[in-house]
């Protein structure tokens, strides 16, 4: 299957503003861009926003910045306009409203009276009768004294629309060939009884209007296809609609326990990658492989390359697994392809409050510059940056006690008065005279440089783990390191 189109490809994304954006949208938002941009075609941002008692204009900023953070551009939509404003669905009602009124009058859809207790008592009875339990069409063609009667009895009629009696067979982009018989599309409900549009018919009536080509979206709502392709060969008789878009339906993204990734799971929350610093190339590269590869042997890429190699139809359709450890890891690997003055730039929310636990005074840029390009090596998420250079800008070391006691074992003391009387003499303008300093007060109590440089590492910086040592203690300065060993012996004493 080929997902090259002949007519220039305009595709939608089209976000509800209720929470936090997830990771299982901006994969759906990723794959349309790409497919945009990889066919020179068109990207509607398109805003859901019919849910008065979810939507918020809290969530509505929020998603407006969260595609500008991840670096994504679009062509029509909020903030950018276009022919087909306006792109929020709350402001579109009197279309919605237009269109369903001419779906009445051509017969394709009609109003059904029917009430929530009948339809459950029959949908029961047909479920006991191993009978599909969808609507049943009682309502399809009802007399004028019919209605006349619903009507004196105070009901409110919802609209349906009525489903077409065939077979309907597509093509979908991801799982190729699909087939809906009748009786498993059932008539459904495109207005509620308030008069207010449902998501069945303004979806669809925007996305004819908007003249979109392809719709590629979440598996979830592949059984509503079938139901939507009916309701745009009515909107094409209707004059609506031009033509029937072609579907690709997205992977589910799965979580622990292999239940679909759901916006409540804490790691599906897009704000959570964001406040721990990861890079919105690397969270991109990461997502774009759930579901998709752009080739056996390659796991890190740029977005260039992503668009320069996408197509729909290279998307597996089993289901894509969320591993937060290849995440971390594949985000690492973009921070060390950052030059140096970037990684610098994107560290600096964390090395100011309220992430930083020094003072605004006691950071110091040039130690920063110069622990800089070893730090970038060493880290997962810019958040870690805070961690593993407080060493350098606090008064004193923030002791981890698990790790004090893991390194300061017996004889550790003996150590630490050879290793400052090493370093006393040392060069500090070379960090391996340092290292040479404390490799040697190491042979001197028969440890090798691992087990030597532990206590120095935790006296200094209170970590077992972190930057480079020895780069750290020139950079630190003679000074400030050895009164630090003189702290970890006076702690040890007592």
């Amino acid at each position: 299957m080929s997902s090259v189109a002949s007519a220039p490809v305009r595709v939608r994304f089209c976000p509800s503003p209720t929470g936090n954006p997830h990771v299982g949208l901006v994969r759906t938002a990723l794959f349309n861009w790409a497919f945009a941009r990889h066919h020179q075609g068109t990207l509607v941002f398109r805003i859901e926003d019919t849910d008065a008692a979810r939507d918020s204009e809290e969530s509505y900023n929020q998603l407006l910045d969260s595609m500008r953070w991840l670096g994504f551009d679009w062509d029509e939509g909020p903030e950018v306009g276009g022919p087909h404003a306006p792109y929020r669905q709350s402001q579109r009602m009197d279309l919605y409203k237009d269109v369903a009124a001419k779906l009445l009058d051509a017969g394709h859809a009609y109003h059904c009276y029917c009430s929530q207790q009948e339809l459950d008592t029959r949908r029961e009875a047909a479920r006991a009768a191993g009978k599909p339990s969808g609507y049943d069409g009682h309502c399809r063609d009802l007399t004028d004294e019919q209605v006349a009667t619903y009507v004196a009895e105070g009901r409110t009629p919802i609209v349906r629309f009525r489903m077409p009696d065939e077979t309907i067979t597509f093509t979908d982009l991801v799982r190729g060939e699909l087939t809906f018989t009748p009786e498993n599309v059932p008539d459904y409900g495109i207005v509620r009884a308030n008069g207010a549009p449902l998501y069945t018919l303004v979806n669809p009536i925007d996305d004819a209007l908007m003249e979109i080509t392809h719709v590629l979206r979440g598996e979830d709502l592949l059984s509503s296809t079938p139901r939507q392709i009916a309701l745009y060969k009515a909107l094409i008789e209707l004059g609506v609609a031009k033509s029937v878009p072609v579907f690709g339906h997205l992977p589910y993204v799965m979580g622990e326990g292999n239940k679909k990734l759901s916006k409540r799971d804490p790691q599906a929350s897009l704000n959570l990658y964001r406040e721990r610093g990861f890079l919105p190339e690397g969270l991109l590269n990461y997502l774009s492989l759930l579901g998709w590869s752009l080739s056996a042997d390659k796991d890190i890429f740029t977005t260039d390359e992503l668009i320069a190699a996408f197509d729909i139809a290279d998307v597996n359709p089993n289901p894509a697994r969320f591993d937060l450890k290849k995440c971390e890891a594949i985000n690492a690997d973009h921070i060390r392809l950052l030059d140096v003055k970037d990684f610098t730039e994107r560290c600096a929310p964390w090395l100011k409050a309220p992430f930083a636990p020094w003072s605004a005074e006691d950071f110091d840029e040039t130690k920063w510059q110069a622990i800089a390009p070893h730090a970038q090596t060493r880290l997962k998420v810019l958040s870690e940056i805070t961690d593993n250079v407080d060493f350098l800008f606090l008064p004193e070391p923030v002791f981890d006690e698990p790790s004090w006691t893991k390194a300061m074992k017996e004889g550790s003391d003996a150590l630490l008065r050879t290793a400052r009387e090493k370093l006393e003499s040392a060069d500090w303008t070379s960090p391996e005279s340092l290292k040479e300093a404390v490799l040697a007060a190491g042979e001197t109590h028969g440890l090798k440089l691992g087990k030597a440089q532990a206590p120095v590492r935790v006296a200094v910086t209170g970590r077992t783990i972190g930057l480079p040592l020895f780069e750290s203690l020139e950079i630190l300065g003679k000074e400030t390191a050895l009164a630090r060993i003189d702290a970890a012996l006076e702690k040890l004493a007592a």
